[in-house]
């Protein structure tokens, strides 16, 4: 059995200390000497320090267990950055009423607030800029299968 996100991944959700919890993204470095393997947690509240320490405990355990003690490895448990896209439906309701730059399937860019998460997408209210004139705003609902890319858009106003 080789080391695997998917292994990696099946393992990190197994060693989620909350229920509120969730892995984002796990990737497996191709380095045969020393991979470097990453996983990205959060929670709906966010995700503290010292749970990611618990969930980086559980997986170095996991996989002392699965591969044995000699395996050299690097583990690296962290919250995904403000510039890290959001991909799951707990990461856009936590960025409820914040702007998002959304990239989608038709290679068009629509910037907004986030006023609402459903089952099926997103609604938004949409800022439409136009040369010479006062920006307009309307509401416009996103199907999350359109979406390619979510991003915070980060103000220092």
């Amino acid at each position: 059995m080789a080391l695997s996100a998917t292994t990696i991944r099946e393992m990190a959700e197994a060693s989620l200390p909350d229920s509120d919890l969730f892995i984002v993204d796990v990737a497996v470095s191709d380095s045969a000497v020393r991979p470097k393997i990453t996983v990205l947690a959060d929670g709906e509240q966010g995700i503290t320090i010292d749970q990611c320490a618990t969930i980086s405990r559980r997986i170095n355990a996991k996989i002392a267990e699965t591969f044995g003690e000699e395996l050299s490895y690097v583990l690296e448990v962290s919250s995904p950055g403000v510039d890290f896209p959001l991909t799951q439906p707990k990461q856009f309701m936590r960025n409820v009423g914040r702007n998002l730059k959304l990239k989608l399937q038709d290679g068009t860019e629509v910037t907004g607030k986030l006023d609402e998460v459903t089952e099926t997408g997103l609604n938004l209210t949409q800022e439409i800029k136009l040369k010479g004139k006062k920006a307009t705003y309307e509401p416009v609902q996103i199907p999350f299968g359109e979406i390619v890319k979510a991003n915070v858009v980060i103000s220092f106003k």
